[in-house]
């Protein structure tokens, strides 16, 4: 494993490389055996992340409030061993040799849209627990390049191991989402695609509230304005963890042909409702840890307790 660079020496520091060293040893076990280390920390988390574990019980309670309670603990328990296995397994995507990811991502769909495409290409891909993969995907089954905007990590160690893990087939542009959009659109200018995972609660800069499993939740309408002012292709991509040792499942779906038109919140709106299908075909593997109703309409108390 390369050295990593020189951070202060800090307790989070040292917990960070550990962690880091224990993703990469543990990358070499087959999946069968890795999948079910990665849904005991899973448990693990389930068990001591309290106020996580109250974000996806509130998510679900907005969301699918035709379930009882213990259906909606039930899904939560799930859908914290799905995410743990999501971090474990990013050790893979990080480290395992192209041609082990190659047989582990099953591709299904129309994956080499963008390197064909006349128009810049926006992959739309909801947060599903399996997101990386997607970004690997792009990489090692087609070859336009692609840019993504990122959320730095607080910790230096993990940011600097995020940002060489998601570019270490060179084919990732990857811009701090402080740098702002302007670097992502002279980059699609340039023919690059951009990788979009905007179903977020970003704030109410550039958003409205459009409704998502029948809450407003503000959503962003930049990526429909961005898409009709470059002219692009917008084709979603799905990614689902697959159980076991099956890998993952990359679905590039058919391109929409009616979208993006010339009213955002409209767009905004169909965005939503198109995940929200995706979300019932798969629920325990959406990201529910979010806090995806942290802003509020005027005058609606908060939801989250912390």
């Amino acid at each position: 494993m390369a050295q990593p660079p020189p951070y202060p020496f800090t307790p989070q520091n040292l917990m960070a490389h550990l962690a880091l060293a224990l993703v990469w040893l543990l990358h070499g076990l087959p999946l069968a055996l890795l999948a079910p280390l990665g849904q005991g920390l899973g448990l693990l988390l389930h068990t001591f992340a309290h106020a996580r574990r109250g974000v996806a019980l509130t998510n679900l309670a907005l969301c699918m409030p035709g379930l009882s309670e213990a259906e909606r603990r039930r899904l939560v328990r799930e859908h914290f061993m799905w995410t743990g296995r999501s971090l474990l397994e990013r050790g893979l995507l990080w480290h395992a040799s192209k041609a082990r990811l190659q047989r582990l991502i099953h591709v299904e769909g129309d994956v080499h849209l963008a390197e064909r495409s006349e128009r810049p290409v926006m992959w739309l891909v909801p947060h599903f627990v399996g997101l990386e993969v997607a970004g690997a995907a792009t990489q090692i089954f087609q070859t336009r390049m692609g840019c993504d905007i990122y959320t730095a990590q607080s910790n230096p160690v993990m940011d600097a191991a995020f940002h060489k893990g998601r570019a270490r087939f060179g084919l990732a542009l990857l811009f701090n989402r402080q740098q702002g959009a302007m670097p992502v659109v002279r980059a699609i200018k340039k023919g690059v695609a951009f990788f979009n995972a905007s179903d977020m609660d970003f704030g109410l800069r550039d958003a409205a509230f459009v409704p998502f499993m029948g809450q407003p939740a503000a959503t962003l309408l930049s990526p429909s304005r961005m898409a009709r002012s470059l002219n692009m292709v917008v084709q979603p991509l799905v990614v689902e963890m697959l159980p076991g040792g099956q890998g993952w499942r990359v679905r590039f779906m058919p391109a929409w042909t009616d979208w993006p038109t010339a009213d955002p919140v409209a767009d905004a709106a169909a965005m939503n409702a198109f995940i929200e299908a995706q979300i019932r075909s798969m629920p325990a593997q959406y990201f529910w840890v979010h806090k995806r109703f942290k802003s509020r309409p005027e005058g609606a108390p908060p939801v989250y307790k912390v």
